[in-house]
C-alpha cells in the first residue's frame, strides 16, 4: 500500500508541542484569572499579595520597556532639537549677513554724504564756478589718463577750464561736446602743473607719470629739496589753474625728483567742479615821474 501524499498536523512533533503549550498557557491564564477573581471577592489581603508578586515579576520588563520608550523619546527630542537648532543657526546666519550688508551700505552712504558735504561747502566758498558735473568714466588702466564729465558746452564748459573736487585738483578740460566733456587728468604724462610746497612756497612742476602718481621736480637746478611727506598745492603761475588748490603729497624722494600721490582720485569721485581758467593779476609798473618833477 502506497504512503499517503500528505501528512496531518498531528504527525508533526513540533506542531504537537506548540498546540500543547498553547493549551497549558491558556489553562494557566484561566486559573490565574479565576484565582484573582476569587481572592478579590473573598480574600482582598491575599489578592493584594498576589498582585504584589505579579508586580515584582513584571517590574523588570516594565522598567526595561519604560527605559526603552524614554530613550526613544529622548532620541526623537534630540533629533528634533538638532534640526530646530540647525534651522535657527541658518536663520541667524542669514540675519547676520543681512546686518553686515546693511552696515556696509550705511558706511558707504556716510562716506558719500561726507564727500557731498565737502563739495557743498566748496561750492559755497568757491567764486566764479562754471558748473558741477558728475564724473561718469575714467581711464584708470591706460598710460593716457582721461575722464568724462556729464556736462558740456550747453552748461558753459569749454577747453582749458580746470576741474577740481573737494579733495583737490583733478585736471583740465581738453574737449567739450554738447552734453559731455573730456578731462585730461592730473596724472597724465602730458599734464604739467605749476605747484609750490606748502610749508615754504618752494616752486616746482608736477608732471603725471601715467601710473596714477606724479613727479615733482624743483624749478631751481641742484639737489632735490623735497622730502617724503611734503604737501604741494597749485601756485597759480602761468594761469589756467587757480592758486592754493591741493595737488599731492610726496611719498618718496631721490636726488632729482620726488614721487607724489594726488589727493583727488577720479576712480573714487562722483562729482567735480569746473572753474574758469585762472588769469594771474600782473601788477602795473609804477608810472615814471614827469620831467622836472621832484
Amino acid at each position: 500500500m502506497a504512503p499517503p501524499t500528505s501528512r496531518r498536523s498531528g504527525f508533526s512533533r513540533r506542531a504537537q508541542y506548540g498546540l500543547f503549550a498553547s493549551y497549558v498557557i491558556a489553562i494557566i491564564g484561566l486559573f490565574i484569572g479565576l484565582l484573582l477573581a476569587v481572592t478579590a471577592r473573598f480574600d482582598p489581603t491575599g489578592h493584594d499579595a498576589i498582585q504584589g508578586v505579579f508586580a515584582d515579576i513584571t517590574s523588570p520588563i516594565a522598567g526595561a520597556g519604560r527605559s526603552a520608550a524614554g530613550g526613544l523619546s529622548a532620541g526623537v527630542d534630540g533629533v528634533s532639537a538638532y534640526i530646530d537648532a540647525g534651522s535657527k543657526n541658518r536663520a541667524m546666519e542669514a540675519e547676520i549677513r543681512s546686518d553686515r550688508t546693511k552696515l556696509i551700505e550705511a558706511q558707504a552712504l556716510a562716506h558719500e554724504n561726507g564727500r557731498l558735504k565737502q563739495l557743498i561747502h566748496l561750492q559755497e566758498s568757491q567764486t566764479g564756478m562754471v558748473a558741477t558735473a558728475r564724473l561718469i568714466a575714467s581711464t584708470g588702466a591706460s598710460t593716457r589718463r582721461f575722464a568724462t564729465l556729464s556736462a558740456g558746452s550747453l552748461q558753459g564748459l569749454a577747453s582749458g577750464q580746470p576741474v577740481r573736487a573737494a579733495e583737490g585738483l583733478i585736471g583740465r578740460i581738453v574737449a567739450a561736446a554738447r552734453i559731455t566733456s573730456r578731462v585730461l587728468l592730473l596724472t597724465d604724462g602730458g599734464n604739467v602743473v605749476p605747484v609750490k610746497r606748502v610749508r615754504d612756497g618752494t616752486p616746482a612742476l608736477a608732471t603725471g607719470r601715467g601710473d596714477g602718481t606724479l613727479e615733482i621736480r624743483a624749478l631751481e637746478a641742484g639737489q632735490n629739496p623735497f622730502r617724503m611727506g611734503d604737501v604741494f598745492v597749485t601756485s597759480g603761475a602761468g594761469g589756467v589753474y587757480p592758486p592754493d588748490v591741493p595737488v599731492a603729497t610726496a611719498w618718496s624722494s631721490d636726488r632729482e625728483v620726488a614721487i607724489a600721490h594726488p589727493f583727488a582720485d577720479p576712480n573714487r569721485l562722483d562729482f567735480a567742479i569746473v572753474l574758469p581758467p585762472y588769469v594771474p593779476i600782473i601788477p602795473k609798473p609804477a608810472a615814471a615821474p614827469a620831467d622836472g618833477a621832484p
